[in-house]
C-alpha cells in the first residue's frame, strides 16, 4: 500500500474550495505537496501548475508522460442550502458503492483525475519514465488555463487526459465550444393598482453535464418555468416582476423561478393552471427527472415590473430558444455532433435581463452555425448577443501509439475489449494542440454521474480500475 491511498487525497481536495476562477487556496496546496516531496513545480500567470518528476531506476530511457488535469469545479448547490463553496469543505458520504454529494456539487470532475495525478507523485514503488503532472486552471469557464499555456511551459510528447468520465472508454476526441450571451433590455414599469404577488417556478430537475448529458433528454427549468409564463397569458393579463433560473454555462438548469402579479380574480385560475402544467412536465419526464416539482406561492410585493412589451418578446424568445442536440454525427454512429445549452436567465441590474446559453460541435463551422441560431432568435427580439469562450475540438484519430498501448493494456488487465470514441463534452486536449501539435493523446477515467449538479457521484470500484489501467499503462511505456 502506498502511504495515501487515492481516495484520501480526494478528501483533502474536496476540504479546499477551488471555484473556476478562484484557484488559489488549490494551487497553494499543490505547491505545497510537490516541496514536502522534493519535487520540481513552476506555476504560470494564469495558475496552471507543472509538477515533475524524474524518472525511476531503469526508466530513464521512456518517454516523458504528461498527466493532466484541471484544478477547479463546478460549484453548483440546491438553492435552500447554506454551503459557502469559499470557505466550506464539500461534503459527501459513501451510498451503494458510491461517493456522493447531495447538497452541492462532489468535484469529482476533475478531482478524482488530480488524485490520481497525487497518487502517482507520491508513489515510490511505481515504475515509470519522467512525470509532468500538469494541473490546469479556470477549466469549466472555458478552458481559460488551457488557452494561456506557454509553448515551453510542458516537455512531454505523450498526454493522458485524465478528466473522462465513463469507466471502460477510452476518448480520441471531442467537442469544441463557445458561448453565446444575450443582454435583454427592458424598462422598470412601476405598479399602482392592487396587485397580488406570486413566486412560480420549477425546482428538483436532475440537471447535468451540457455536454456529456444533453443527449439524455433532461428538463430544462427554464424552459418549464417559461412555457407556463406563455400559457398564463390564456387566463388574463399579468405582469412580470423579476425572474431568474439556472446558473452556470455548462450546466442544464435545474431550477427557475419568476414573480408574477396578478388581479385577485385570477389567482384562482392561475393556481388550477400552474398545477395542471406542473402535472403534464412530470408525465413528460417520469425517468429522466424524478424529482421536478413546482411552486406557486404567495411573494412580497415589488415596487415594479418588466414592461408588458418586453416581458412579451422575452416569453416569445425563451419559448423558442433552442436547447438540446440539435445534430447527430454522420461518422460516428451514437455521437453527438451539435448542441446547445439554455443555461441561465438573471436580472443583473434594473433594465437588463442577461441569458447565458453554450454552443457545442464536433465540427467548427456547425458550432458557429449553432451560436449564430441561438443569436438570430434572440435577436428578433430586439436583444443584443455576443459570443466569447471559444475552443476548439479534438479532431478523432485510431492513428495514435498511445491509443494503441492503452487499448492492449486494457484487454490484458480486465480481459475485455474498451470502447474507443470521441465525446461531445469539451476536453483541453483539442487546445493543447494549438501549442503543442505533435502530442500523442488519450483520456479516460472513473465512472462519475450528474457533474455540474448537486447529487454529483463516483462510482468507487471504477476509481480501482481506472488506478490500475494508468500504472501499468506508466509501467508499459517504454
Amino acid at each position: 500500500m502506498e502511504q495515501q491511498s487515492i481516495f484520501s487525497l480526494f478528501h483533502q481536495i474536496t476540504k479546499i474550495p477551488r471555484e473556476s476562477g478562484k484557484e488559489e487556496k488549490i494551487v497553494a496546496y499543490l505547491i505545497n505537496f510537490a516541496k514536502e516531496r522534493g519535487l520540481s513545480y513552476k506555476v504560470d500567470e494564469a495558475n496552471n501548475v507543472l509538477i515533475s518528476k524524474v524518472a525511476t531506476e531503469g526508466r530513464e530511457g521512456a518517454p516523458t508522460v504528461i498527466l493532466q488535469s484541471h484544478s477547479d469545479m463546478v460549484c453548483e448547490k440546491n438553492s435552500n442550502s447554506n454551503f459557502n463553496f469559499d470557505t466550506d469543505p464539500i461534503e459527501y458520504q459513501e451510498e451503494d458503492g458510491w461517493l456522493i454529494a447531495k447538497e452541492t456539487t462532489l468535484g469529482a470532475d476533475c478531482g478524482i483525475g488530480m488524485a490520481a495525478q497525487l497518487y502517482i507523485l507520491d508513489s515510490s514503488t511505481i515504475s515509470h519514465g519522467a512525470i509532468e503532472a500538469l494541473f490546469t486552471a479556470d477549466e469549466e469557464r472555458g478552458l481559460i488555463g488551457a488557452q494561456a499555456l506557454q509553448p515551453n511551459f510542458m516537455s512531454g510528447k505523450i498526454l493522458i487526459n485524465l478528466d473522462s468520465e465513463d469507466e471502460g472508454e477510452l476518448f480520441i476526441g471531442c467537442a469544441g465550444g463557445l458561448d453565446t450571451t444575450v443582454e435583454f433590455p427592458y424598462t422598470p414599469t412601476p405598479l399602482t393598482q392592487p396587485l397580488n404577488f406570486f413566486k412560480v417556478g420549477f425546482f428538483g430537475a436532475s440537471g447535468g453535464h451540457s455536454g456529456d448529458e444533453i443527449d439524455k433528454g433532461l428538463a430544462n427549468a427554464n424552459q418549464l418555468l417559461f412555457r407556463y409564463l406563455l400559457q398564463l397569458q390564456s387566463v388574463g393579463e399579468y405582469h412580470l416582476c423579476s425572474v431568474e433560473g439556472g446558473n452556470k454555462r455548462n450546466a442544464i438548469a435545474r431550477e427557475a423561478y419568476g414573480i408574477i402579479a396578478i388581479e385577485e380574480a385570477l389567482i384562482e385560475r392561475s393556481r388550477e393552471l400552474f398545477n395542471q402544467t406542473l402535472l403534464e412536465i412530470k408525465g413528460e419526464y417520469p425517468k429522466s427527472d424524478p424529482n421536478l416539482n413546482g411552486l406557486f406561492e404567495s411573494a412580497p410585493k415589488s415596487d415594479s415590473a418588466i414592461d408588458r412589451e418586453s416581458a412579451q418578446k422575452l416569453i416569445w424568445a425563451m419559448n423558442s430558444a433552442p436547447h438540446g442536440v440539435l445534430a447527430m454525427s454522420q461518422e460516428i454512429e451514437g455521437l453527438v455532433e451539435s448542441s446547445t445549452n439554455l443555461a441561465s436567465i438573471k436580472i443583473v441590474e434594473e433594465g437588463k435581463i442577461v441569458i447565458g446559453t453554450s454552443q457545442r460541435s464536433s465540427i467548427e463551422s456547425a458550432k458557429h452555425h449553432a451560436a449564430a441560431k441561438v443569436a438570430s432568435n434572440f435577436r428578433l427580439a430586439g436583444a443584443e448577443a455576443y459570443h466569447l469562450n471559444q475552443y476548439p475540438g479534438w479532431k478523432p484519430s485510431k492513428e495514435s501509439p498511445i491509443l494503441d498501448l492503452t487499448v492492449s493494456s486494457y484487454r490484458k488487465l480486465f480481459n475485455q475489449e474498451p470502447i474507443v470514441r470521441a465525446i461531445h463534452a469539451g476536453l483541453e486536449c483539442g487546445m493543447f494542440l494549438k501549442n503543442f501539435p505533435t502530442l500523442d493523446m488519450i483520456s479516460f477515467g472513473p465512472t462519475v454521474k450528474g457533474a455540474h449538479a448537486p447529487g454529483e457521484r463516483v462510482e468507487i470500484a471504477t476509481v480501482d480500475k481506472f488506478m490500475k489501467l494508468l500504472i501499468d499503462l506508466l509501467e508499459s511505456i517504454n
